[in-house]
């Protein structure tokens, strides 16, 4: 399988909150909600269209708790709601010995390492949906194949970004590119490995 990261975030890299006020007070966050003023159709066939890649959801355990709680209580005919709780969902933990939305598997030891031996199975796409910070441990690492990026017209100023100072480089190559009419921007990028450097030759300066 390949290992996907899908995330939404500010012009100035913020992933907290995108859902409501009240989705992420963590550090005192009140700037919530930033992401749905530019929910539109066309998103949301986006949105459709990358789950159907999906053969398992990887989560980080607040996420998981919160994607817990809501999912099974969102009624159809919602887009997701049949396709979420169905998938298989791994949530990745220290705490948690077993999950209540099934089917769970709980990943213990390394999450590295753990991701690995998923990634090694055939299959189609193990999704990260929020859990940022996972998300950045495992770029970092070096198992995530692929970054998709919602990326909504606004500046927020004050919360946590989608990846973290400092952290491991990473080089990315642009596969696909699309905007909304609500002026979302959409993303897909392939890791492509450490990020390339070099220096540049152009003309020298004059005397």
């Amino acid at each position: 399988m390949r290992v996907s990261v899908t995330q939404f975030v500010t012009l100035d890299g913020v992933s907290q909150g995108p859902g409501s006020a009240e989705e992420d007070r963590t550090d005192d966050f009140e700037r919530g909600g930033w992401f749905v003023p530019y929910l539109d159709e066309a998103f949301v066939q986006a949105a459709s269209d990358w789950l159907d890649l999906a053969d398992g959801l990887l989560l980080g355990r607040r996420t998981y708790e919160a994607f817990a709680r809501d999912w099974p209580n969102i009624p159809e005919p919602d887009p997701f709601t049949a396709r979420m709780n169905a998938l298989p969902k791994y949530v990745v933990t220290s705490t948690l010995t077993q999950g209540s939305w099934n089917p769970t598997t709980v990943l213990t030891g390394d999450p590295a390492e753990a991701v690995r031996s998923l990634r090694s199975r055939p299959g189609g796409e193990l999704q990260i949906h929020g859990s940022s910070r996972l998300a950045a441990s495992l770029l970092s690492a070096g198992v995530v194949d692929v970054v998709r990026l919602a990326v909504a017209p606004v500046i927020i100023g004050d919360g946590r970004r989608l990846f973290p100072q400092p952290m491991t480089d990473a080089g990315l190559r642009l596969v696909s590119h699309d905007s909304t009419p609500a002026g979302l921007l959409l993303l897909e990028y392939e890791t492509t490995g450490a990020a390339p450097r070099a220096d540049y030759e152009g003309s020298p300066a004059l005397p």
